[in-house]
């Protein structure tokens, strides 16, 4: 199935559509072509390239989201890299970390969760990172933001047409 990247009308990821939802938008003068896939998609009427990423003609009202915990999140934030040894992993090969282990009261939210690859997890055990001698690559906070990625998709594996648009979180 051909999916079509949405960019707000500040060029920012907003969602991903279907090609046909994709058509619609640009049918109805509500969105551009940015980038086409050089595909050509005809009916009796008309015909035009396939759309690969289309920017929103209109500005749409700024909601402020609150960012929803979860694993894949927390993964995202920390860039798919273990907060105490610094490799990059598969998301398989990553699980979450409580800093302040939840015997010692440490509490599952995002100042106190970071990713960590399952050796270093280990290697922690039910410790703070000062007690096992592991310091933190980066102290855990809330982010402000996330990069706007559908859940079936990773940063890794997006479309290139697609990944000067999605940047990675601070």
């Amino acid at each position: 199935m051909q999916r079509v990247l949405v960019l707000d009308a500040f060029y920012q990821p907003s969602r991903v559509v279907t090609w046909e939802r994709a058509i619609c938008l640009i049918y109805d003068q509500k969105a551009e072509v940015v980038e086409s896939t050089g595909e050509i998609i005809r009916s009796p009427s008309m015909q035009m390239e396939m759309p690969s990423i289309i920017a929103m003609k209109r500005k749409s009202r700024v909601r402020k989201i609150s960012i929803k915990f979860s694993r894949a999140n927390v993964l995202l934030r920390d860039g798919h890299r273990c907060m105490y040894c610094g490799n990059e992993f598969e998301a398989e090969q990553l699980n979450y970390d409580h800093v302040i282990p939840r015997s010692k009261k440490g509490r599952t939210e995002w100042d106190n969760i970071v990713a960590s690859c399952f050796p270093c997890n280990s290697r922690k055990g039910d410790r703070t990172p000062e007690e096992a001698g592991m310091p933190l690559i980066r102290k855990p906070k809330k982010p402000a933001w996330l990069p706007v990625v559908p859940k079936k998709f990773d940063l890794r594996t997006v479309p290139d047409s697609w990944r000067a648009y999605f940047k990675q979180a601070a």
